[in-house]
């Protein structure tokens, strides 16, 4: 009979991790865990506590800091599957499955599948003649060399990009290697995996190769898997159902979706909502149970595009069933940094981005160029940002694997911040007060053209005073509102102060919260 090692990739939620493990280990399954080096030591604790004594949970020697998109994920994996063929020599399957995903079948009934099914589970299409990669690079993902992380070093990223293809240095891909690309959760045999670790072994260049390809967790496994196994000992499918919106981000699933999930031909499901406490019990019992038989009607993927192809032509009828979650997320996180001076605001930011490390966005509501990553098309233009927000900043969410995502927005939105102050999220607001001098309003003046080079002075000073209003305006709007755990960061206010604004905004110490506070030139014109 088959016996499962589950690989779980996963950095936070240790609660969730340790039932997940408890429940997966009950059936006689096995669980290798890895927990981001880069999550929290205190909650790695709390999970080796918990499991240590579990003769079925295993880790690797050494935890890995993770970063999407990095050889980071792939080493992580290697690491983990080795230390799961040591630990669990009876395991005759290893599948991989992240801290989102959930059984949707029972054991009694995988383990029976994976019997009458002697296949390798793998999506692995070819990278060049497939349209799997819908946006964005292709080739230059392979033929560059790709050494820092485009989400936390973005300008290094991009700086190093663009020096290689101004001077032409490719590079060319292993000859033997037929590049394939598809999903990063699979099922593989013990025997595959015995031949893939070898394969990591003898072949240096092929590892130095993907150590700088970029998002190599959608290539490594699925290239050298086609390269070791016969084809057709290949099922080029994923075990774990996952839907991909129109903007390539995946699909989340909540409490109304549990008969839906039961009757896709698959064993488990990628993303459950960390809200979905109902659907998550139900799949928690499912696992254990015996004799549950299951009605295959596999219409999931049908069914969303169906109703996908409805909302673009206008003719929605009901609501998406992807959907039923508007809210950014009871357990995330977003700070809001208000300003009028966008200059000091973005040095703010800079600095913030620098101390905490969390991703920081200038003003994606109000200026057209605000570096965005491409999500698909929803972030093109300020009309479709604004209008779809909400998804909009799940998408930030999901691209930047992060609870927590600081954004700049000016005084004159005050429809965005109560909009997004009415959200289930955790929400701080964070309003930055500015002298506002008559040259630094005669500057706005004329970038908004109010006013040019020709303008005289005569008509300056009579306009300056209404600019000024206007803006004083804004701001006592935005303080009538009285947004909780709303703060101020005020060029007037000493370092104290503001050291304390910063702690309470960011939930940082005060020795970061002063490093930022005591920035030189932070309110410079």
């Amino acid at each position: 009979m088959a016996k499962i090692a589950y690989i779980l990739l996963c950095h936070k939620d240790p609660d969730a991790v340790i039932r997940q493990a408890e429940r997966l280990t009950a059936a006689g399954d096995y669980m290798a865990i890895h927990f981001d080096a880069s999550a929290s030591a205190a909650d790695y604790g709390q999970i080796t506590a918990a499991l240590g004594d579990n003769p079925n949970v295993t880790f690797p020697r050494k935890r890995i800091r993770c970063g999407w998109g990095e050889w980071s994920l792939v080493q992580a994996t290697i690491d983990t599957l080795k230390a799961a063929m040591e630990s669990f020599p009876r395991a005759t399957h290893f599948y991989l499955m992240s801290g989102d995903c959930m059984a949707i079948k029972s054991a009694e009934y995988a383990h029976q599948f994976l019997d009458e099914n002697d296949t390798d589970f793998i999506e692995s299409v070819d990278y060049f003649e497939s349209d799997w990669i819908k946006t964005g690079w292709k080739e230059e993902r392979l033929i560059y060399r790709h050494w820092f992380n485009e989400r936390t070093q973005r300008k290094r990223f991009y700086a190093m990009f663009d020096v290689q293809k101004r001077l032409g240095l490719t590079r060319k891909i292993p000859a033997d290697l037929q590049v394939q690309i598809g999903s990063q959760w699979w099922c593989l045999r013990r025997r595959t995996v015995e031949a893939l670790i070898e394969f990591t072994r003898k072949r240096r260049d092929v590892m130095r190769f993907f150590r700088s390809t970029w998002i190599p967790d959608e290539t490594f496994f699925q290239t050298l898997v086609r390269h070791l196994v016969p084809e057709g000992e290949i099922s080029n499918r994923s075990l774990t159902f996952l839907l991909f919106t129109d903007y390539g981000m995946p699909v989340t699933f909540y409490n109304d979706h549990y008969d839906l999930l039961l009757s896709q031909d698959y064993l488990f499901a990628r993303k459950i909502s960390p809200d979905a406490l109902d659907l998550k019990r139900r799949l928690g019992l499912l696992y254990s149970a015996r004799g549950v038989q299951f009605q295959i009607s596999n219409e999931g993927g049908s069914l969303f595009k169906f109703l996908t192809a409805r909302g673009r032509i206008g003719r929605r009828f009901a609501t998406r069933f992807w959907e039923t979650e508007a809210s950014l997320g009871r357990e995330r996180e977003l700070l809001i940094v208000i300003a009028k001076k966008w200059h000091v605001a973005k040095r703010v930011l800079e600095r913030m981005r620098q101390v905490t490390n969390l991703p920081a966005i200038d003003f994606l509501f109000s200026e057209e160029d605000t570096p965005l990553p491409d999500l698909g098309g929803i972030q093109t233009t300020l009309g479709k940002r604004t209008r779809h927000r909400r998804a909009l900043m799940r998408m930030l969410y999901d691209y930047y694997d992060s609870e927590r995502l600081i954004v700049c927005m000016d005084t004159s939105n005050l429809d965005l911040l109560n909009d997004f102050a009415s959200d289930r999220a955790q929400v701080r607001m964070l309003e930055i007060e500015c002298s506002l001098t008559d040259s630094y309003l005669t500057g706005h003046a004329m970038r908004i053209g109010l006013a040019g080079d020709q303008t005289s002075q005569e008509t300056l000073s009579r306009l300056l005073p209404t600019i000024r209003g206007d803006m004083l305006h804004e701001t006592d709007q935005i303080r009538d509102a009285q947004f909780q755990n709303y703060t101020r960061l005020s060029e007037f206010a000493d370092t104290d102060t503001n050291t304390a604004a910063l702690a309470r905004f960011l939930t940082v110490s005060d020795d970061k919260a002063r490093a930022i506070a005591q920035t030189d030139n932070l309110f410079a014109d």
